[in-house]
């Protein structure tokens, strides 16, 4: 099961990145069809169509993508100044109050982003580019991603109750 995890979290940051080099790329080759109408005049004017559309679903996907990833590699921000004053019980009840939180929190924005997409797909919801793409496609990838950032607080909620230590901690430290 640990393997199967640490493959969806790193499968995961790897679907982040390959959205940004998608943004990257994109916006590239807009500007330099951008530059080409600049250089030789509006007969050779040409554009991406949608490609703020395709730019911003991208980094909507690259965004929720890689939050489990980020969270197991202890790459969030964390605010530790209070909790290293803590003994080691308190410091453990406060990050299993902060994980209980999390997972909470992220499953509450999973399932309702997960009604969302559902109801784009059932009310056949269009974004509004010159590319009409139904919107439940590039809303998967924010539903996935939320849904991977559930798992990922649970595993961690387990991990540290097994350890009896903040097993972040010991990430950050690395």
């Amino acid at each position: 099961m640990r393997k199967f995890l640490d493959t969806l979290y790193n499968a995961s940051g790897f679907a982040a990145a390959g959205f940004i080099v998608l943004i990257c790329l994109v916006v590239s080759a807009q500007v330099v069809l951008n530059l080409i109408t600049k250089i030789f005049g509006s007969a050779y004017s040409m554009t991406i169509p949608s490609y703020a559309d395709f730019a911003g679903f991208s980094l909507a996907a690259a965004s929720f993508l890689a939050l489990a990833y980020t969270l197991k590699q202890g790459g969030h921000i964390r605010v530790t100044l209070l909790l290293q004053t803590f003994g080691h019980i308190p410091r453990l009840g406060a990050e299993l109050f902060s994980l209980g939180l999390g997972t909470m929190l992220s499953g509450y924005a999973t399932y309702y982003m997960i009604r969302l997409n559902y109801e784009s797909y059932d009310y056949g919801d269009l974004s509004n580019g010159i590319v009409a793409i139904p919107i439940w496609i590039p809303q998967l990838a924010t539903s996935a991603g939320l849904l991977m950032l559930t798992i990922a607080f649970i595993d961690l909620f387990v991990a540290t109750v097994k350890a009896r230590e903040p097993v972040l901690e010991n990430m950050e430290q690395e």
